[in-house]
């Protein structure tokens, strides 16, 4: 996408953490934005904070494991701003457990989340994208764990594998419809994902089991490591930033070009 200005984004996921970040980076870009999100009280302050820099964007809460409660943000979502350009499908949850410790309660959370919310979004906006024939883009959050599998968190990787092979086999049969694809991958970020069980629903009971007792110890230090990389990782504002330049490509152009200009008037010799 060649201009961002006045262009409309539907963001999963976006009262905080990664989804807000991009959901502010298109929003400072011009972007008409809804923001998506089962955590209403966070989803309001998210909202209110963006509404205050005189950006066009509105919330609606959605629990995304449902694709009733998706379709209905999405038909709420076109009813805003008549149109859709953009989809975030940033909404996840750490979800799963060890081996010896799965419930069908934490697959059915952790898939219905992680990737069957994926699913639903591209089934759902892709012909609302196409339809008016301007083009648009699909962002879907991933994870280097959608890369590399830890022993400890499989369901978890299991979901963001299938994030990644969706979108590596969506980019091309969505590229001649002039929607482009892409998939994020990030590291360690500050967001609340270690925190995901503040808004488990009711009907996923048992998706959080204890791990056996031999291994509890293991599995508490190793939280503990992760807690302490996520609160020292990457700041959500930047991988937004980095998502909008992915977006749109022009952007780099530009800042490949000025990068190029400093370049040259460095290595510049004194004309005397």
């Amino acid at each position: 996408m060649k201009d961002l200005a006045g262009k409309t984004a539907f963001v999963t996921g976006a009262a905080s953490g990664i989804g807000l970040g991009i959901a502010t980076a298109l929003a400072q870009a011009g972007v008409k934005v809804m923001l998506s999100d089962i955590e209403e009280p966070a989803l309001a302050r998210a909202v209110e904070g963006l509404n205050r820099t005189n950006a066009d964007v509105e919330g609606v809460r959605a629990d995304v494991s449902l694709k009733a409660e998706l379709k209905a943000a999405a038909e709420a979502f076109i009813a805003r701003f008549g149109k859709a350009h953009i989809l975030v499908n940033n909404a996840g949850v750490g979800g799963g457990g060890p081996y010896g410790a799965w419930t069908d309660a934490g697959w059915d959370w952790t898939l219905g989340v992680n990737l069957m919310a994926v699913v639903w979004g591209m089934e759902i906006f892709g012909p609302l994208i196409e339809r008016h024939g301007e083009g648009g883009h699909i962002v879907s959050t991933a994870s280097t764990a959608g890369l590399v599998c830890n022993p400890v968190t499989i369901p978890y990787a299991v979901s963001k594998y299938g994030v990644v092979a969706l979108s590596e086999g969506l980019r091309g049969v969505l590229a001649p419809r002039g929607i482009g694809v892409s998939v994020l991958c990030p590291g360690f970020i500050r967001t609340h994902i270690v925190d995901s069980a503040r808004n488990l629903p009711e009907r996923f009971a048992g998706a959080l089991p204890s791990p056996p007792a031999s291994g509890r110890q293991a599995i508490e230090t190793w939280l503990g490591n992760v807690r302490e990389r996520v609160a020292g990782g990457i700041d959500p504002l930047y991988v937004g930033e980095l998502v909008r330049e992915g977006i749109e490509p022009a952007i780099e152009a530009r800042f490949a070009g000025i990068k190029a200009g400093f370049d040259r008037v460095r290595g510049r010799t004194p004309q005397h």
